[in-house]
């Protein structure tokens, strides 16, 4: 999960362990208007406070300009249908002040069961248990190896990007593993090193919210896009599932697109590697082949997840019960299935995760299995910190009818500009873009947008599953050129012992193809997908809302 709380540790990191000297200080490469766009960036990255220092601030703001719409009585009429939940009798949707007694006293009786009730997190500690057990047996480590390192080689480009798409269902795995080996296996196929850094941050990062796989980001967003939904819909949800199809299918095209540029842009572009550009001692590191014993651990971990597969389908077969089917309409939507897919997930990882430790040695008993999520719990302290104040902010949010009023005016506003049809979503994907150059947490970024477009696009006509999985595009492509990305320095490490002295400009003028033709390709899916084929963007999940 990328978050702006996670801090990499560039000193704890084999590989980089030669690197934290002042060649990768970030250094700009003097002149031309891009660099001084980026460095403008930077700076003005560096002025936000820290994500929880910026949610404290806003709730606070919320709080004093509560007050002030309140005093002036500031209301908007309602849109939705009459008998609608939450509707009051007058028709009118009003400010409501928490600079107040009533107001302090809500704020003061809320704060606990604003961080106990907040969707996300439930969900995100549960499917990390999970994932921790798989991530610290080696099994996820190990695959990735295994996927790279056996692949043919006219494909280690796809399957770079390919790998880095997929290591993004553990946090750091794909920018602490996999980018510095796949500079190495490049190197040691006598192309450039950089290449292949590139080609993998542009899967890890840049295709960071596709996957094969539901990983512990969907349910954090979910949960986002569903306290934001419920100011127009109290009884809307939006489940994990709610883009696994479209971005299933973003995975090939990302990886495609990656190996693409990668090798008809990025490659020519840098030309033949100069060794004498790069640390004196390179030679020495040597990538690691599976064992016969970790090649044993990943077959019976395939094993085991097939089994888990198998058990899991038999709840949804009529024929053998359908336990899991909805009650009433014998379907999937809103079936216990889909509502209790996070548990899916922490199963998922967690049983395939003890068996590869227990066949390769590191997990022996039911001990090692909790020490394992106690670890994977232990790095979320900044996490759970973070989800305090954002929890407040939100619900703050809620209370003023804020976020209503905002999605209100803003619905009227693209209406009467003529955007309240698809090309909407042009300009929505390229301002979460643009966001994310300087707020790169992406549960940051959601849980202050969501709670403003998720309702204002939603009064247009638009189903929140749609907006989360366009906002999800947006929150990726720019990944790749923002210093202000948690692991951007980590990566700047990484290609430093490739090229000494290389600076920000130098690495960002390297992904900022990506970056663009991400964009391009990923929003035209997005328009195909959604408004062309009328393809559902996850199980059930509406294109439109209708209230």
């Amino acid at each position: 999960m990328r978050d702006s709380s996670k801090r990499q540790n560039l000193r704890g990191h084999p590989l980089l362990a030669e690197n934290t000297n002042s060649s990768v200080n970030k250094e700009q490469i003097r002149g031309g208007w891009f660099n001084r766009f980026l460095s403008t960036v930077e700076w003005l990255g560096n002025l936000l406070p820290h994500p929880i220092t910026l949610f404290a601030c806003f709730s606070l703001f919320i709080i004093l300009l509560s007050g002030i719409l309140g005093y002036f009585e500031v209301s908007v009429p309602d849109p939705r249908p009459l008998d609608a939940a939450g509707r009051d009798p007058d028709g009118m949707i009003e400010v409501i002040s928490l600079f107040s007694a009533e107001g302090l006293q809500r704020i003061v009786g809320g704060l606990v069961t604003n961080f106990t009730g907040f969707a996300p997190l439930g969900t995100v500690l549960v499917a990390l248990l999970g994932v921790a057990v798989a991530e610290h047996s080696g099994l996820l480590s190990a695959a990735m190896r295994g996927l790279v390192l056996k692949a043919p080689a006219r494909l280690v480009t796809f399957t770079l990007v390919f790998a880095g798409i997929l290591s993004n269902t553990a946090a750091e795995l794909g920018y602490v593993v996999l980018i510095p080996m796949a500079a190495m296996i490049f190197h040691s196929l006598g192309r450039h090193p950089l290449a292949g850094l590139a080609a993998a941050f542009a899967g890890v990062s840049g295709g960071y919210s596709a996957n094969l796989f539901l990983g512990t980001i969907d349910p954090l967003l979910a949960g986002l896009t569903t306290e934001a939904a419920k100011m127009i819909d109290p009884e809307y949800a939006v489940g994990p599932e709610a883009n696994y199809f479209f971005m299933f299918v973003s995975v090939f095209l990302i990886a495609i697109l990656g190996a693409v540029i990668t090798e008809k842009i990025v490659e020519p572009r840098l030309g033949k590697f100069d060794p004498s550009q790069a640390e004196s001692n390179l030679e020495k590191t040597q990538m690691q082949a599976l064992t016969s014993t970790e090649r044993r651990g990943l077959r019976n971990a395939g094993l085991a997840l097939l089994a888990v597969g198998l058990v899991l389908c038999i709840t949804i077969i009529p024929q053998f019960g359908g336990v899991l089917l909805h009650p009433e309409t014998g379907g999937l939507k809103g079936s216990p299935f889909l509502k209790g897919i996070v548990a899916f997930i922490f199963v998922s990882f967690a049983i395939p995760g003890f068996v590869y430790g227990k066949t390769v040695g590191c997990m022996k008993n039911d001990k090692d299995v909790i020490n394992a999520m106690s670890q994977g719990m232990s790095t979320l302290g900044m996490y759970i910190v973070l989800v305090f104040f954002a929890s407040q902010f939100v619900a703050f949010f809620n209370w003023t009818n804020l976020g209503t009023v905002l999605a209100v005016k803003g619905a009227a506003l693209l209406t009467a500009l003529g955007l309240d049809g698809p090309e909407v979503f042009v300009f929505f994907i390229l301002m979460c873009a643009m966001v994310n150059l300087s707020l790169g947490s992406s549960s940051a970024q959601w849980a202050v947008t969501a709670p403003i477009f998720v309702p204002m696009l939603m009064l247009v006509g638009f189903a929140p599953e749609v907006i989360q999985a366009a906002y999800r595009i947006g929150d990726s492509v720019t990944n790749l050129i923002t210093p202000m990305m948690s692991y951007f320095g980590l990566i700047l490490a990484v290609a430093s012992r490739y090229q000494k002295n290389l600076g920000i400009g130098t690495l960002v003028a390297t992904m900022l193809p990506y970056s663009m033709i991400f964009f391009v390709g990923w929003t035209l899916l997005f328009y195909l997908w959604v408004f062309v084929l009328g393809m559902p963007v996850g199980p059930g999940a509406p294109t439109y809302y209708t209230p």
